[in-house]
């Protein structure tokens, strides 16, 4: 496979990812997926903007997500997001410094 397919194909699967976490399963907390898999939809903004300053863009925090989310990140939490546990928001804690680093 030549290396444009193969990023063509790359960028498919990543807007797949994207549309299933936004618009399949909204349900799915930001929370739940830190806690078990070590990311989530705001790690995958991080990435589009470290991705972007790698090629000399600069984008913020608050664009980066906007673009992921397709909204602003007040209207995804009203709209979707749910009151944790305090056992989840331990929990988030420590996957939070493992998968990251600095407490958010």
């Amino acid at each position: 496979m030549d290396s444009q397919t193969q990023i063509e194909l790359e960028a498919a699967a990543f807007r797949r990812l994207r549309k299933h976490l936004m618009e399949d399963r909204t349900d799915v907390q930001n929370i739940d997926m830190m806690n078990l898999a070590g990311f989530c939809r705001n790690c995958l903004s991080r990435w589009y903007q470290e991705a972007a300053a790698e090629k000399g863009i600069e984008i913020s925090k608050d664009a980066a997500r906007e673009q992921f989310y397709g909204m602003s990140m007040d209207d995804w939490k009203a709209n979707y997001q749910t009151d944790a546990s305090d056992a989840k928001k331990a929990a988030f804690d420590t996957a939070f410094k493992d998968n990251v680093g600095d407490k958010p």
